[in-house]
């Protein structure tokens, strides 16, 4: 998958897609029905499928301490989207000029120009451009306009994509996994839950009472979870490990940031600097505030038992749980 990181880095090659455009965060079975639809009027058209997206995300832009917290950081999105087949990825920049673009001008530049796309797939309720004044209507215009000279894009709107009955969303998503309930979001996303990172070095609090941890920074302001869960870790050999971790801000030790902290089962090897995927398999509490360290140490020796007798009474592990191949022009 080519990685293009804004109009400037667009070659002559680029121009000639099909695209679709939007955050997809969590990149869940929604957005993977699109990206289906995208590749197979691509494949009619003999054109690439190019997905358009963000970073930061506009609401990030916009209202950052409102914005909800991240399904995906970047680099598991762009891992995700390249597991789905797309051949591109436009990475814009969401930044003022971006957030001060009109929406002709956006569509001029970018589909027009920049791209040259040839079919859009977007929702009908899509926005775009300062003020969020271009819509559907707008788009389905300028491509008609477009298509007189043959320069122009035709526009198919997505309708809802459910599963059974409910509407898939990456907001429906984020509510399961506060909610605890990772079978519910397993199912909307369409596989497990997980988490990248790679491993730092802590204050090795962890190691004075006899759980070491593996520090993960989430690049993440908040986190769609917390609390403490069983988890599979993969990145450490041909099959992942069992562990438990600890996501939040350590409030016994009066931390600040969302961090990530794993524990893994009968492990002694020295990890700094690896890359580790965490698949987070049940939650087991809520995290918490303790009196002293060993009320902490208690709680963590029943949270690792726990942890486990589920994960050896647990299916098989699934076995797409894996680390992907990096993606071309992404730096780890």
């Amino acid at each position: 998958m080519r990685l293009i990181r804004g109009l400037h880095n667009l070659r002559q090659t680029d121009r000639g897609c099909v695209a679709t455009i939007g955050n997809f965060d969590g990149v869940h079975l929604g957005h993977r029905t699109v990206f289906q639809r995208l590749l197979a009027r691509g494949r009619e058209l003999g054109l690439p499928a190019t997905v358009i997206t963000f970073e930061p995300q506009p609401m990030e832009f916009f209202a950052p301490e409102s914005a909800p917290a991240r399904l995906t950081r970047l680099r598991e999105k762009l891992a995700a989207i390249q597991d789905c087949g797309i051949e591109r990825v436009m990475l814009l920049e969401f930044n003022p000029k971006l957030a001060g673009m009109g929406a002709r001008d956006f569509v001029q530049r970018l589909l027009l120009d920049g791209l040259g796309v040839r079919y859009l797939l977007v929702g009908d309720d899509f926005r775009f451009g300062r003020g969020r004044e271009g819509d559907y209507a707008l788009l389905h215009a300028m491509g008609q306009a477009g298509r007189n000279d043959d320069s122009g894009f035709e526009v198919e709107d997505l309708h809802t994509i459910t599963h059974g009955a409910e509407r898939i969303s990456s907001t429906r998503v984020r509510d399961a996994l506060g909610r605890g309930d990772l079978e519910h979001a397993r199912h909307l996303l369409g596989r497990p839950y997980r988490m990248q990172g790679r491993v730092s070095h802590g204050a090795k609090r962890g190691r004075s009472i006899g759980f070491p941890t593996a520090n993960i920074d989430l690049h993440r302001r908040f986190s769609p979870v917390r609390g403490v869960y069983a988890v599979m870790v993969s990145g450490l050999g041909p099959t992942p490990l069992p562990g438990v971790a600890n996501v939040g801000t350590r409030p016994t030790v009066n931390g600040k940031d969302y961090r990530l902290e794993v524990h893994l089962f009968d492990f002694d090897r020295e990890i700094y600097g690896h890359h580790l995927e965490v698949e987070f398999q049940l939650k087991l509490r809520d995290e918490k505030r303790f009196e002293s360290f060993d009320a902490l140490k208690d709680q963590i020796q029943v949270d690792a038992r726990v942890a486990r007798e589920y994960l050896r009474s647990a299916a098989p592990h699934d076995p797409d749980s894996r680390l992907r191949p990096p993606v071309a022009g992404l730096q780890p």
